[in-house]
């Protein structure tokens, strides 16, 4: 039986798919169906596209349940932690503007 479960985000970023090499990305496809090569019933899936190129071009993986939610803890972590990085950086280059300011 077919879910229909399907997510939609827009993506920017770069992408390797096989022999073909890099390619740029416009969207992401998560979506959770048969998978088509992992023995799995059901797979979470995620597509790594790019709308512009042919829909071969394209970088994917079939999760198992478990596997998907590990992996949405750890982007998770990761997302958390570059924020408090990029804060940090910001106050930094603040920190510098104002101390050339005064300086000039």
């Amino acid at each position: 039986m077919c879910t229909s479960i399907v997510e939609i985000a827009p993506a920017s970023g770069m992408a390797k798919a096989g022999e073909d090499g890099w390619f740029s990305l416009t969207h992401s496809v998560v979506s959770y169906d048969h998978a088509r090569h992992a023995l799995l019933e059901d797979a979470i899936t995620i597509d790594f596209v790019n709308c512009g190129l042919e829909p071969g071009a394209r970088a994917a993986v079939e999760l198992t349940l478990d596997a998907a939610k590990a992996l949405s803890s750890a982007l998770n972590k990761a997302i958390a932690a570059a924020e408090i990085e990029e804060a940090d950086r910001l106050h930094a280059l603040e920190r510098m503007r104002r101390v050339a300011l005064v300086a000039a």
